[in-house]
This record gives structure tokens, sequence and C-alpha cells, in this order.
């Protein structure tokens, strides 16, 4: 049984999406009860008026979408613009499709469109809570590693930062120089990998004019570079034993000589230190040499991999499409659930970073709107089918996909999820209630 135009309207009037129906004059000649809430305006004010006059998008004078899609004939999907009315200014989502009439031709276009500021509320919340000093972290993990970073922070003692690739080694050395007492001199750094031992050497101590044949003038090191702040020696895994036993008498003694000086100058540097490689096994193959380890590994810090912190990824997700939106000026809105699960299900040997370049291959593929599996890169292809929505509409079936996959890391014990999340097991009782999240029947 068909619906009658009035049920259509009731419809229409109590879906949670602003509508609007305009001429190809952009002339509005219906708006449906939620866009006049979203805009705080009433029918008669709106019926018969420009859409311009109306919606004060960002885009009216120079890329008008309903007048885009009026002149080409093709829809806009999930386009993120910024409206004024009532000189209040506030993000929303839009699509747009052109009428057309028995004939064929155009005779006007709709436009739906949703407020995004819940949307940003969330995210701006949980930026102000899980984000610290570039690093974000709402797992009990993270959450250890930024106190930590804190308390190390406070102290001039070597610091040792021993995790694998991809794992934000350096913003944690950042991370503790910005905390420190040391935040307002430089913070240099030297990765080890990069020079050969000679050049290295000099690079790190400097040298004096006549030192070596082409050293025409004195040089100042990268000690010398971070008088009073801190030096990051990243790869120290790579050092040579000369070097070891060089950098060992700076440890000790806080002093150096640059090559060809007999000079000691003071170094009132922190050092920290960073590998990818476990040292302990290194001091035992005798490539690390013990007195040196021990010099440097007074703190050691190891940050966890991705797979340790997996309720880290939705955000972090988000996050990254964020960062790229800005870069090139595309309107990516989120990923759908089933690619979300894809990346849930993905260990990431590569860590953060292989996220993130994940992320950006499938930012590139993806034409606009939601980024789908098939944007993700070949290898999370052709793998068996995960029941899930095809679109994630807003941050609500985001939140339940992810509360999915740490339920069942935990084989569905809510006490258990509740404590790695770092929430009360009541919380997450009216979470999944809300969400519509059952466990599966035994």
């Amino acid at each position: 049984m068909l619906l009658s135009s009035n049920e259509l309207i009731e419809l229409i009037n109590n879906i949670p999406l602003g509508i609007i129906r305009v001429d190809t004059d952009l002339n509005i000649n219906f708006i449906n009860a939620s866009a006049m809430t979203i805009l705080g305006i009433n029918r008669a004010d709106a019926i018969g008026r420009n859409c311009t006059d109306i919606m004060h998008n960002e885009l009216c004078k120079e890329a008008c979408p309903l007048q885009q899609t009026i002149s080409t004939g093709k829809p806009i999907i999930n386009k993120t613009v910024c409206i004024r009315p009532h000189n209040k200014r506030f993000p929303i989502s839009i699509n747009t499709a052109v009428l057309r009439d028995s004939q064929g031709n155009i005779y006007g276009a709709i436009e739906s469109f949703r407020d995004l500021t819940p949307a940003v509320q969330v995210k701006n919340e949980y930026r102000e809570n899980y984000f610290f000093e570039n690093m974000f972290g709402r797992s009990n993990a993270m959450q250890k590693l930024f106190d930590l970073i804190r308390i190390v922070a406070q102290s001039d003692s070597t610091v040792l930062i021993e995790g694998e690739s991809g794992t934000g080694k350096e913003l944690i050395a950042r991370a503790i120089h910005s905390q420190s007492k040391r935040k307002n001199k430089p913070l240099i750094t030297v990765n080890c990998s990069a020079l050969p031992e000679t050049l290295l050497e000099s690079e790190l101590f400097g040298y004096i004019a006549g030192a070596f044949t082409d050293a025409k003038k004195d040089k100042k090191g990268r000690f010398a570079l971070a008088d009073g702040g801190v030096l990051f020696l990243d790869e120290i895994g790579e050092l040579s034993p000369m070097l070891q036993v060089k950098l060992l008498r700076v440890l000790q003694e806080k002093k150096y000589e640059p090559l060809g000086s007999t000079k000691s100058i003071n170094a009132d540097v922190r050092i920290i230190t960073a590998t990818n490689k476990n040292l302990e096994r290194l001091v035992r193959d005798k490539v690390i040499r013990e007195d040196f380890y021990y010099r440097i590994n007074v703190i050691k810090i190891e940050p966890p991999p991705m797979r340790e912190r997996k309720e880290d990824i939705p955000w972090l997700v988000e996050y990254f499409i964020d960062k790229l939106n800005k870069i090139y000026h595309k309107h990516i809105e989120e990923i759908s659930p089933y690619a979300l699960r894809q990346l849930m299900d993905y260990d990431f040997p590569g860590n953060v970073r292989e996220l993130e370049n994940i992320i950006e291959h499938a930012y590139v593929l993806c034409p606009g709107g939601i980024i789908k599996e098939e944007h993700l890169p070949d290898k999370f292809h052709n793998k068996s089918a995960v029941p899930a929505i095809e679109i994630a509409s807003n941050m609500k079936e985001l939140e339940a996909v992810f509360l999915i996959s740490v339920l069942k890391k935990n084989n569905w014990s809510r006490k258990n999820t509740a404590k790695e999340l770092n929430i009360n097991p009541s919380t997450l009782h009216r979470k999944l209630k809300k969400l519509g999240v059952k466990p599966p029947k035994k």
C-alpha cells in the first residue's frame, strides 16, 4: 500500500535530516521540520526565498552545491560545508540530487543535510582528553605512557626509548623535551645509522680548523648546538664500538673534545636515545658495550605496538582523515564500519606509521564521502565477509563496531572490556544498550 501525500510529508518531517527543495532559480518551495530546526527558521520565512539567503553556505558565491547539481545533473554526496544562518557558524554534511519531470527535464533540486556540531563536539572532547604532545591514546597502554613521559620529563636522567619501527619514538623524545625545564632550549636530532663513523664523530663533537685536510675553519658539533637542551640519538644500536666509548665519556664526565682539540668542553645536554633493536641481545652478542648500555638505559620507555592498542584505531583513522582533508581540501567524511573492521583485524607490523600510510592510500583512491573496503590496499581485499553496515552515518555506528571488536578480544567479557577501556562497567552497559550491541547466544 502506497503512502498518501500527507503520510509522506509526515515521514519527511520526522526524519533527522534537514531537507529543502528548490526550483532552477534556487528558490525554496519545500522545507521539512528538521531543516527548520537546524537553520533556526520557520516555514513562512523560508518558502519563496533563495536558498543562499537562508543557508549562507561558505560555497554559495563560488561553488553552490545545488547550482552545481542543477547545472551538471550530477548528485553531490556527503560534502562537508559550513553555514552561517543568523551569523551562527557550524558545519553540516550535505547531499544533493536533481528533480526531473516525466520528460526528463530538470525542474529543480533537493538537498538533504545534517548538523555535524555534535560529531565535532565529540571529536574535540576526545582530542582534549586523549591527545598529548601530538600523540593520541585512549587505551590504557598509551595513557600510562603519557603519565610516564610527564614524570620522566621533570628529571635530567638519560632515557632509552626502545620499540618497534613506527611506534613514535621521536614523538616521545619531543614530548619529553616539550614537558621539561629544557623546553626553551634546542632539541637536536641525530640519526646514528645515516652517517658513516668518521663523519658521525665530527657531526657529534665538531672540529677545529686544521683537524683534517678539509677542515678550513672551526665547526660546532651537535653537542654544542644542543647546549642547555636535549640531544636525541636515534638508531643508537648502529653506533660503532669506538663511538660508544667516546659517548660513554660524555655520559660519565659531561665533557668532550672537538676533533683536533685538546681542550675539554662541558656538555650541559640531556641525552635521549632510541632504537628498534633489542639492545640486551646486542650486549650478549658483544655488539653493544655493556657499560655503554647501562649508561644510556637509566630510564627505559617502551611504546606499545599498534596490535596492543587497537582501541585507538578508530580515533586515529578519524584524525588522519581530518588531517588529509586539511592538506588536500577534499571532503572525506568517514570510514565504513566494514573497512574499519578490516583494519581492526590487522596486526600492523609497521604500527602507527603503517596505519597512516594505509589511510592516505585509501584517501587518495576514495572519490569522496565514505572510505570503503575497496579503497584499502590489496592486502585487505578478498577476506571472508564480516557482516557490517556499509555506510556509517554517524559516530554511533563507528563506536558500535569498535566496542564489538574489544568485546570479542575479551571473549565478550564486559568486566574485562570495561577494564581495558578504562571505564566503569555500568557505563559500558549503558553504551551497549544504547547502541543495541548484544553478546552472541552460546
